[in-house]
């Protein structure tokens, strides 16, 4: 995929991934030669980091577990020192088909969008099932989503996503999530004035590690995201000033 004169950054978080992280990388460098590639290792107790700098990926280890939040937070701060003018990201368990890369990527090049989300859920030819719990919350979520900015998100969850440097750069300060980015940052997004878009991708069952949503985290997930929520809603003129 030629992208002349503008360098995209593709940034996988990863935690406890060392079995799949190799095979992820080697796909993204497969699709798009000529992107970096930056894995944050979130101090994992295995060998991730190690196998991910063996499959040509630049490595930034956390010295401590920080969450997923925050190591999409240090790729957007890496993103922003060094100029990139879009970000990639995606997950390291192997469920994100570097194969759809390009699908999120275009909205974004062709400045129709300032972040583009990868949708499992957006046509039902991408044949992709979950459990009928985790559907709806998801389809709660963005339900709440559409009825604060009237506009419709299938799959608010979806991690997989292209985010041009206006939308990281707002991004790479302190308020983003440690743990769960998912509606709150889209409601930020909306408030500050980005262009939001999905697309509808193909994605793969988890076929590594542990999810971040196991055992009881739902829960904590369910109770942390509506608070997160009416603090966004609360603080929105704060999002508008921020890029005004």
């Amino acid at each position: 995929m030629e992208t002349p004169e503008r360098t995209i950054l593709v940034i996988i978080p990863a935690y406890n991934e060392e079995k799949q992280v190799g095979r992820v990388v080697q796909s993204v460098k497969n699709v798009l030669p000529a992107a970096s590639i930056l894995v944050i290792d979130d101090c994992s107790a295995d060998d991730t980091g190690k196998r991910a700098a063996e499959a040509g990926a630049s490595v930034i280890t956390h010295s401590v577990n920080l969450g997923y939040g925050s190591g999409l937070e240090t790729g957007y701060q890496h993103a922003v020192r060094r100029g990139f003018d879009f970000v990639v990201q995606m997950d390291a368990d192997g469920q994100h088909l570097a194969g759809e890369i390009p699908r999120i990527l275009a909205p974004a090049l062709n400045d129709e969008a300032d972040i583009v989300l990868g949708s499992r859920f957006l046509s039902t030819a991408t044949g992709y099932r979950t459990s009928p719990i985790r559907r709806a919350g998801q389809k709660f979520f963005g339900g709440i989503y559409s009825l604060l900015t009237r506009f419709t998100i299938t799959d608010p969850t979806s991690g997989f996503q292209c985010l041009n440097r206006k939308a990281f750069g707002l991004f790479a300060g302190s308020s983003f999530p440690d743990d769960y980015p998912d509606i709150d940052v889209l409601l930020m997004a909306h408030y500050a004035g980005f262009r939001v878009k999905e697309v509808s991708v193909a994605m793969a069952e988890r076929s590594g590690g542990v999810s971040m949503h196991s055992g009881l985290k739902p829960i904590y997930y369910f109770i942390k995201m509506i608070l997160s929520v009416i603090i966004v809603v609360l603080s929105r003129r704060r999002w508008k000033n921020l890029v005004s």
